[in-house]
């Protein structure tokens, strides 16, 4: 997505054995780092649904997720048994 020095992201769930750039299961949001401040939207209870279904998310995800608060309410959901 995005074109020549406008980067624009989608945030997707992805089979590991695909290529990067290749097919993939769903998108579940989107970055675009050239709004000030970056726009990122989320799908909450989508990417909850995944990673409770053992989705990994790559480390840049993980730290997008990081700053939405998704990642911490992941870890208190499945901790707190």
């Amino acid at each position: 997505m995005g074109s020549k020095k406008r980067p624009f992201y989608r945030v997707v769930v992805a089979d590991s054995r695909s290529p990067r750039d290749g097919r993939f299961i769903a998108q579940v949001g989107t970055y675009n780092p050239l709004t000030e401040p970056a726009t990122v939207k989320l799908e909450e209870e989508e990417i909850m649904n995944w990673l409770n279904n053992g989705a990994q998310p790559s480390d840049t995800v993980k730290n997008i997720l990081s700053k939405a608060g998704i990642m911490k309410q992941y870890h208190e959901a499945r901790f707190s048994k």
